[in-house]
């Protein structure tokens, strides 16, 4: 069987759906239901998502995560960060561009003794609520930032020849009915189109 680690804050554990809990969630359920119709490989997901994390974080349990869930036929891994890096907090940008490029490049590197299938996914848009604002949270996140920060992830997946599954283009028109009311977490709605953007993924080693 194959495993697939999904890596990433919040938003990868799903935070804010109490229906369907996240994308990732929604993607176990997928795969489990095709391995018991009799349509496919078994493909295992691990939901690795911690609330809060940034790069930082990442790289100091990505290794053991890792060898935790070594599959000897084959693993996925997904990268998914830089909504809390790209925050600013008291008037510092938590992880800078530079070093969060530095960041997801020595996680490639990390999660490629384990893995060939290495995606980085893209960051969501914010709600134009909290667009450029302090919230109740301390932190400021735009828009522009997210875009800038989407740029390092693309060009390090050219670079790498990594999947890039983009959830920012998915979700960018409607992003004011598909985000909760916080303004950076999908809604029920929007973990839901995220699903549906990375099935076509997870079907291609089912």
């Amino acid at each position: 069987m194959v495993y697939g680690l999904f890596f990433g804050d919040s938003i990868t554990y799903g935070e804010y759906d109490g229906v369907f809990g996240g994308w990732v969630d929604i993607l176990k359920r997928y795969a489990l239901q095709k391995f018991h119709e009799g349509n496919g490989d078994e493909l295992i997901l691990f939901n690795l998502g911690i609330g809060g994390e940034t790069t930082e974080g990442l790289l100091k349990r990505m290794p053991a995560e890792l060898s935790a869930r070594n599959s000897s036929d084959g693993n996925l891994v997904f990268i998914s960060y830089g909504a809390n890096d790209l925050a600013i907090k008291d008037g510092v940008q938590v992880v800078d561009p530079g070093k969060f490029k530095n960041n997801i490049i020595t996680a490639v590197q990390q999660a490629r003794q384990f893995s060939s299938d290495i995606y980085l996914v893209s960051i969501l848009p914010v709600s134009k609520n909290i667009d450029g604002v302090v919230t109740g949270s301390g932190k400021l996140r735009s828009n522009e930032e997210v875009i800038a920060y989407n740029e390092i992830l693309k060009s390090i997946a050219a670079d790498y020849s990594l999947g890039y599954i983009d959830f920012y283009s998915a979700l960018i028109r409607d992003k004011e009915i598909l985000l909760s009311a916080d303004g950076v977490h999908p809604n029920e709605k929007g973990y839901g189109m995220m699903a549906e953007v990375a099935i076509p993924i997870i079907e291609r080693y089912i």
